[in-house]
């Protein structure tokens, strides 16, 4: 199993594909093989690597808060010991904002990047999403916790359509019987990494071309973030999906995977 000294852990990831080399970040909660589906389909054009972050999968859980700074110079160490650089990087969630910080620590890692479902920053309601999101780990099962977590990214469609419903289910199912279930004390340093990034003033000095990603039902990172975002961003362009939530790469993949593909090997 590949992994790297960086930052002061234990870094675990993944390589698979040939091309471009193209970093993959995560969002909170999830371990680098959340990308399954996308991945399937990106490695047939880029070289793509995975990454656990810390505080989750096989990577090192020390106790935190974390930053999405030291997140980002984790992925640093790792394209280091790569002999890696002008990487092109995706995002999602808590990854995309680990990827701006890339983009502002380390610019010459950096060649493009898609954030999907980004902020610049929490406002109280996020915040507070963030820390019912420790409270309920710390009470609920483990399946219980997959379902607040659906109820967090999923659309309203996703939920009434029967065959992704299932899906939902199996995951639950899923989430009871993982033998390496992620600590609370992860989600307690990742969630801290969340509610305190605020790159606002730093955003406009990227200059990377950017594709920002959202969905236009998505309750926990709502449209506004993303929009921010975008708007900050001087090579930013933004695409929305309509009645989707902030899981809108499950629910639109047939689109997703090949837009995000053709905009890569355009960028």
């Amino acid at each position: 199993m590949p992994t790297v000294k960086t930052n002061g852990i234990n870094l675990y990831y993944e390589e698979s594909g040939q091309g471009e080399p193209l970093l993959l970040i995560m969002g909170i909660t999830a371990p680098g093989a959340v990308w399954k589906k996308h991945l399937e389909y990106w490695k047939q054009s880029f070289r793509c690597i995975v990454v656990d972050n810390r505080g989750v999968g096989q990577s090192d859980k020390p106790p935190g808060p974390y930053s999405t700074a030291q997140m980002a110079d984790d992925c640093a160490g790792l394209l280091a010991h790569l002999k890696l650089d002008k990487v092109k990087v995706v995002g999602v969630s808590m990854g995309s904002t680990i990827a701006q910080q890339l983009a502002i620590r380390h610019p010459q890692l950096v060649k493009a990047m898609v954030l999907m479902c980004p902020w610049a920053r929490c406002d109280n309601t996020a915040k507070d999403i963030f820390k019912h999101m420790i409270d309920i780990k710390a009470r609920l099962r483990p399946e219980e916790f997959s379902r607040y977590i659906q109820l967090l990214i999923f659309s309203k469609a996703s939920f009434d359509d029967e065959e992704n419903y299932q899906g939902m289910l199996e995951d639950r199912e899923n989430a009871k019987n993982d033998t390496n279930p992620q600590p609370l004390i992860g989600l307690e340093g990742q969630a801290a990494a969340c509610m305190d990034h605020y790159v606002l003033d730093e955003l406009p000095n990227i200059s990377q071309a950017v594709l920002v990603i959202g969905g236009e039902e998505d309750k926990f990172t709502p449209p506004w973030m993303t929009k921010e975002v975008a708007t900050l961003i001087p090579n930013a362009d933004l695409h929305s999906y309509p009645e989707s939530g902030h899981a809108f790469h499950w629910e639109n993949i047939d689109d997703f995977n090949p837009r995000v593909n053709n905009w890569l090997l355009e960028n």
